[in-house]
């Protein structure tokens, strides 16, 4: 394929070449103004936005929300270049919000207000010093921006803000990105990757006839590169780095081939990579029944709109994919989506697309191996007091990875009461000397409460930290309504600490979820530590039971063992000044002392209110077919 991609990319440029050489100095700013705008949306195609603003309620309240945000936009002054720590990514990223509002607001009304405006932020952030390329992101994400404003707008912009606009897209956007201090993104199989490479492709795409060997270079790079990321998918679409990330490097990425869609005719088969479109079914079953994601790895608690869900949904031809946006979409208020820099781009994604005729999904389980292997069940997509579980294996070792392999989490009544702390704010780490993204065992990272084990959902040995180089991947699981589950052997996780875990998660009758630890000691005793996080208050009441209430629901934790186990609760107050702290939340679980050489198991029933009390289960895991 690669060989193929360099035919293509030659002749597509020899042609960028030719066309520039033969006009050279006699080329007329209408025959450059002719090739604009080549990136995403080539002109005349407004029109079939217009159509879906005029034929869908959806659409037309998602343009007038545009809009209104953009009166808000020209009521503020240009962001200026205020660095926080090491990133000047929140600039960069507001940079790329305002001007591809602007410029969406200019090219579909005409409207001379948005285009002034948009041109004095590029302007203004022309002017900057630089877009920090020590973090490379920061000049991905602002070479974006300015690449869409400068080629949606290219033939309204004076002579003089052009040339500027260009000069910035060259010398601070593309011209770092072939210093290797700043290129390292090059060999990165994560978000670094499809950002810093969508952003470098945008700008060379934006300044394409002045530097057509340039564009070329820059753009046969990122078709060569970003398959490294893009091969992560394999084989289920699984993405490594979780929910937050995925809106992150896959948005990014789905920008990049759209580009290249729109301005070559072709993605060089890049869409075809295993897993790439099947990905859609992870991000949209890694959203419970309460409306939470499954927040593992370094990520937020909320759910969110996706505008490259969109783009999904159009290649893959099917609508179901968008059960989740769709409920979203279900709101009277949208400018809750006004904070999505690349919101604009579901106009353009999702023209055409028959809201009315997005069904819910055919399945209620999705499995995804790879790097991050999950197993996602549910009981309902329409049952907002349905069962959800999400079950993850995996490896620390990944990239924003957390000590949380084996963890799950749990909703039933609408409440999630298997919860994870998810995420802290980088800068609070950082600015009190934290190094954050080591991934070796001794890394400093692991003394963050919420990235190391002990306050996930997981099983805790001796108090010792998961291993790093471990991983599980998911073994057996199963999609059968009667008993949905998931079986992963988490045992080189636990390297040293035991000889054999195995970790089985379910939901039985579609009534109540039961996990199941079966393990081995080695040739030292073990004191072994259950754990769960939740957002509920807990009362232990009795020596195998504690009742967890909220809001005047309930669930009942019952663990099954023949070893004698304590029912207690943990803290999650910090005890580092550099942790975050976390109201609202405690560990429920038990403790159990186990000699060495010893097989037992621990079995825990999660029971909500509403299942009543049948709830018997006795199945070893070998039998969890």
């Amino acid at each position: 394929m690669i060989k193929r991609v360099h035919f293509l990319l030659t002749f597509f440029f020899l042609i960028f070449s030719s066309f520039a050489c033969e006009k050279n100095e006699g080329e007329t700013q209408d025959e450059k103004e002719s090739s604009h705008p080549r990136i995403l949306l080539l002109k005349g195609e407004e029109q079939l936005i217009e159509q879906s603003i005029a034929a869908s309620p959806v659409w037309k309240k998602m343009h007038d929300a545009i809009l209104v945000e953009c009166a808000y936009i020209i009521a503020k002054p240009p962001v200026e270049r205020i660095q926080i720590g090491r990133r000047l990514l929140d600039k960069s990223r507001e940079c790329l919000r305002r001007v591809f509002y602007l410029s969406y607001a200019y090219r579909m009304t005409g409207q001379d207000k948005y285009l002034q405006r948009a041109e004095k932020e590029m302007l203004a952030v022309a002017g900057f010093s630089d877009w920090n390329p020590s973090h490379f992101l920061d000049v991905a994400e602002m070479t974006m921006g300015m690449a869409i404003g400068y080629d949606w707008l290219y033939d309204k912009l004076s002579a003089e803000s052009r040339e500027t606009i260009k000069n910035a897209i060259l010398n601070k956007g593309i011209n770092p990105s072939l210093d290797s201090e700043n290129n390292s993104f090059l060999k990165a199989n994560h978000n670094w990757n499809q950002v810093c490479n969508a952003g470098m492709t945008y700008g060379a795409l934006a300044i394409s006839e002045d530097y057509p060997d340039l564009a070329k270079k820059i753009i046969d790079r990122a078709v060569e590169s970003i398959h490294l990321p893009m091969d992560e998918y394999k084989p289920d679409g699984a993405y490594p780095e979780g929910y937050s990330y995925w809106d992150y490097g896959t948005s990014f990425n789905v920008m990049f081939l759209s580009a290249l869609e729109k301005a070559f005719g072709t993605d060089y088969g890049l869409t075809e990579t295993p897993g790439f479109l099947k990905t859609s079914d992870f991000l949209q079953n890694m959203t419970g029944v309460t409306g939470q994601c499954f927040n593992w790895s370094d990520c937020g608690l909320g759910g969110s709109l996706s505008p490259a869900m969109f783009w999904f949904a159009q290649k893959r031809n099917d609508p179901s994919v968008l059960w989740v946006e769709k409920s979203y979409l279900t709101t009277s208020d949208y400018s809750k989506f006004k904070g999505d820099r690349l919101l604009p781009a579901i106009m353009i994604w999702g023209k055409g697309i028959p809201m009315e005729q997005i069904a819910e999904p055919a399945s209620k389980v999705y499995t995804g191996q790879g790097a991050s292997p999950v197993c996602l069940i549910r009981t309902s997509w329409t049952d907002p007091n349905g069962i959800y579980v999400g079950f993850k294996a995996g490896s620390a070792s990944v990239n924003h990875a957390h000590m949380d392999i084996g963890s799950f989490v749990m909703e039933a009544d609408g409440f999630r009461w298997a919860s994870d702390l998810g995420s802290q704010s980088y800068e609070s780490l950082e600015s009190k000397g934290m190094s954050i993204f080591g991934r070796t065992q001794d890394a400093q990272r692991w003394t963050i409460l919420r990235m190391n084990n002990y306050a996930h959902n997981v099983l805790i040995v001796n108090n010792e930290l998961q291993q790093v180089k471990g991983y599980a991947k998911i073994d057996r699981y199963s999609a059968n309504p009667e008993f949905s589950f998931a079986v992963s052997d988490l045992t080189t996780v636990y390297d040293g600490q035991l000889a054999k875990l195995t970790r089985g998660v379910g939901i039985v009758d579609q009534k109540y979820v039961v996990v199941r630890d079966e393990l081995e000691t080695g040739t030292k005793a073990a004191t072994i530590r259950w754990n769960m996080l939740t957002k509920a208050d807990v009362k232990i009441t009795g020596a195998n039971t504690a009742e967890l209430t909220k809001d005047g629901k309930k669930l009942t934790l019952k663990v099954e063992s023949a070893s004698a186990i304590r029912m207690k609760t943990w803290s999650t107050e910090p005890t580092n000044d550099y942790d975050a702290p976390n109201p609202g939340t405690i560990l429920v679980g038990f403790e159990c002392d186990l000699p060495a050489n010893t097989g037992k198991t621990f079995q825990v029933l999660l029971i909500p209110g509403s299942a009543g009390n049948n709830t018997f289960f006795n199945m070893e895991l070998d039998n969890w077919k």
